[in-house]
């Protein structure tokens, strides 16, 4: 048995279901089955999903507030008014920002753009940046990505005489601010899509102020909208679908040096995006002044465009060390065993890096975790949370809000600002709700499953097939596969051979499986044995070759396993967790943190163990049959040697017995000193043959033995061989290797599992396709 190291949760849906087939359209049941996982229940709606269309977006004039603020911008623009754009830090900001401007600038708008500093300003509008802004003559301020929750900024723009225009995608307080107009889809009930990034919001009103659709800003809404982890859904959807397109040929200075700097060729997907494109941006702002990656998209000079390129690629690279700093003190602070919230706090830590130190910390204890920045002037901790799927991170931390200088977020995320003469208070409160919510399984990360294929079914074509559900993101994850089949082959790999790789074999079809930092997994993998494996599909193209493989997340195995290494010098089991091992040996461990037992112990005495190490045989079946009931292994690692081997010897028989006995008996004394070389070439026994005999005639009372002389005795009890315990022993002895020993593989294991009542069988899975 193999324990997973994450939760594996099956997408449920009704097995009966099938997509109403409104219109014709041919596609696999396996991507059926996926595209009713997403709702989708009628063909016209999965056809409008694998294409999606520019046609199907909702024009901007449906969001309220669009025409006015329209208005008020192209007044500005006639009027040469400055006009100021106000964004934000991180890659959705950063690319909002930079739509608007390039609208704004196509019109011909007097305009600029401010990005707050993360570290001095804090996110969103503040009363200091707007009075600068009204001392360097700006009378029209247009927020992207921020601004829904400033109502005091408001109203200070308010008394400076600036019209403020609010475009922002967050979720809206009790109290609007009071702006000269409000561009926000979740606000406007004729508008069908409520979830555009930022960016998107920035895009709609860039499409309106121009009056036609400008599909050359679509790369940046791309951008922005993966970056945010909004739901790449309906129009979403539709957006980075086209603008990824729009990212593999761009000809924009900006875009180009950044792909080249990812060395990004070929189609760009949204996986380059998000963990590449995507952190550069960010970077900037986690550092510094974000207006540098402003600038870099802005840019019409491809030289100017690969210098700032480079110069934001050297923040990243800062960024990645900094954080690699921070996450080694951070883990160094943490205690493995705690099962509460981890809070780590150092003076000396960059804020702006914060929440990827704290997802790091959850992925590597499976535990939320606080990290925070000192203030050592007001004693203040600021810093970011995250969480496992189980603890909702903002609900728990709002029952115990009083302690919060600062705090806002969602469930798994969380932003905050505590005093520090509170921190004991909120790490012991934090404790005690986790120890009530929580069991020990819902530590374990969560993976869900989309469905069980079987290796024959898994080819190309239905790759490619699924891959028509791309781009992938919140709200459409890339489908997760379950394929259960024994190994044809298992290796480790890379330089520190730490990855495992598996080959799946099927009526023909070979599927192969990479499952990078698993390799430890290796060692915990018996022979034909059925083995669980979760991981997303794709091709794997090399030297011109495509094949299929699974990029493996997870495995398990739900079935017992035997480790055969008998025979085997210098095994290693060092993997095995030495408190949920016993292993039975005569001779003392050279592990001693492994409890050691003989088949003398008393079996009532044991507790149960996942793993049992038999390094000695028994001399008896029924003594280590005993141990196994009692402490119900999962998994058994056979280390046996024999170094004199009766099943090798050849077991005297009746007729061998009588003919011994005849001789001595006719001679009545056999002086074994000088006669037995003559027996050994008269009968080709070997002398322990004899020997044998002699000893079971001797403890039967049919000969005494005196010196090497062997003599009848007169009329001895008549007995049968069997009831001589030298006999017996060497039966059982036999009996012994020939079942542990010198058993193949399959009779091995089918020796143990008729033992091994306890075990609960696994329920056999119906596979028709995806299930």
């Amino acid at each position: 048995m193999l324990h997973s190291k994450a939760n594996w949760k099956s997408l449920q849906i009704d097995t009966d279901a099938e997509l109403i087939k409104d219109i014709p359209l041919e596609i696999s049941p396996v991507v059926e089955k996926l595209l009713l996982q997403r709702d989708i229940h009628l063909a016209s709606e999965a056809k409008k999903f694998l294409s999606p269309s520019l046609d199907d977006l909702p024009h901007p004039e449906n969001i309220q507030g669009m025409e006015k603020a329209t208005l008020r911008v192209k007044e500005a623009i006639n009027k040469n008014e400055k006009i100021l754009v106000y964004g934000d830090y991180d890659a959705d900001g950063v690319t909002s920002t930079s739509v608007l401007i390039k609208a704004l600038e196509e019109l011909g708008a007097n305009c600029s753009y401010y990005i707050p500093n993360r570290f001095t300003e804090g996110y969103g509008p503040n009363e200091t940046a707007f009075r600068l802004a009204y001392t360097n003559g700006f009378t029209l301020i247009i927020t992207v990505d921020n601004g829904i929750t400033a109502v005091h900024e408001a109203e200070i723009a308010k008394q400076l005489g600036i019209d403020l225009i609010i475009t922002d995608h967050h979720e809206a307080q009790d109290e609007l601010p009071d702006a000269y107009a409000i561009i926000h889809p979740a606000l406007s009930i004729d508008y069908p899509f409520n979830e555009l990034a930022g960016v998107g919001v920035a895009f709609k009103f860039a499409q309106h102020l121009l009056g036609y659709f400008p599909e050359h800003l679509l790369e940046l809404v791309a951008i922005g909208t993966i970056a945010d982890l909004v739901p790449l859904r309906g129009e979403n959807r539709i957006l980075v679908y086209h603008g990824l397109k729009a990212l593999t040929s761009s000809n924009t200075p900006g875009i180009l040096a950044l792909k080249q700097i990812c060395q990004l060729e070929g189609s760009v997907t949204e996986e380059d995006v998000g963990f590449k494109i995507g952190p550069r941006l960010n970077a900037v702002g986690r550092l510094q002044d974000a207006g540098l990656a402003v600038e870099l998209l802005l840019t019409e000079f491809l030289e100017e465009a690969n210098e700032l390129a480079q110069e934001i690629n050297r923040l990243n690279q800062e960024r990645q060390r900094i954080v690699e700093s921070i996450t080694k003190e951070a883990e160094k602070m943490v205690d493995p065993d705690s099962n509460g919230v981890l809070i780590v706090y150092n003076e000396n830590w960059n804020e702006g890096v914060l929440g990827i130190v704290a997802s790091k910390l959850v992925r590597r204890f499976d535990r939320p975790a606080i990290v925070m920045y000192l203030n050592p002037e007001t004693n203040e901790l600021k810093g970011s949370a995250r969480s496992i799927p189980a603890f909702d991170m903002f609900k728990n931390c709002m029952k115990v809000r009083h302690l919060f200088l600062k705090f806002g977020g969602h469930a798994q995320a969380a932003g905050m600002t505590v005093a520090k003469d509170n921190i004991e208070e909120l790490q012991a409160a934090l404790n005690n709700f986790v120890a009530e919510q929580l069991t020990e399984e819902d530590f374990k990360q969560e993976i869900v499953i989309s469905g069980t294929v079987e290796v024959s079914d898994i080819n190309e074509h239905i790759i490619d097939e699924i891959n028509r559900l791309a781009p992938y993101g919140m709200g459409n994850p890339k489908p997760i596969f379950k394929v259960k089949e024994i190994p044809a082959d298992k290796r480790l790999i890379g330089s520190k051979r730490n990855h495992l790789k598996l080959q799946f074999q099927k009526d023909g079809n070979v599927l192969d499986g990479i499952g990078f930092g698993i390799g430890e997994v290796y060692h915990k993998i018996s022979p034909n044995t059925p083995l669980q494996v979760i991981g997303e599909l794709g091709i794997n193209e090399w030297n011109g070759n495509r094949k299929p493989q699974i990029m493996i997340q997870d495995v398990k195995i739900d079935e017992w396993q035997l480790f055969d290494y008998r025979g085997k010098r210098n095994v290693d089991l060092s993997f095995l967790d030495k408190e949920k091992t016993i292993a039975v040996s005569r001779e003392p461990l050279l592990d001693s943190n492994i409890q050691r037992i003989d088949y003398n112990i008393d079996v009532m005495n044991l507790n149960e163990a996942d793993h049992l190490v038999l390094i000695d045989m028994p001399t008896d079946l029924n003594d280590l049959i005993a141990i196994i009931k009692q402490i119900k292994p999962v998994n058994i690692y056979a280390c046996f040697k024999v170094h004199e081997s009766a099943y090798l010897k050849t077991f005297p028989s009746r007729e061998d017995f009588i003919w011994l006995y005849a001789l001595i008996h006719k001679r009545k004394t056999v002086d074994m000193n000088r006669e037995v070389s003559g027996i050994m070439k008269a009968k080709s026994w070997s002398k322990e043959h004899i020997l044998f005999m002699v000893e079971v005639f001797s403890e039967l009372e049919f000969i005494s033995v005196e010196h090497g002389v062997l003599s009848i005795k007169p009329n001895p009890d008549k007995k049968d061989l069997e009831t001589s315990r030298i006999y017996q022993e060497r039966l059982r002895k036999l009996e012994v290797e020939q079942t542990l020993y010198y058993s193949n593989y399959e009779q091995f294991k089918k020796w143990f599992e008729s033992h091994m009542d306890y075990l609960v069988k696994p329920k056999e899975e119906i596979v028709n396709g995806l299930s």
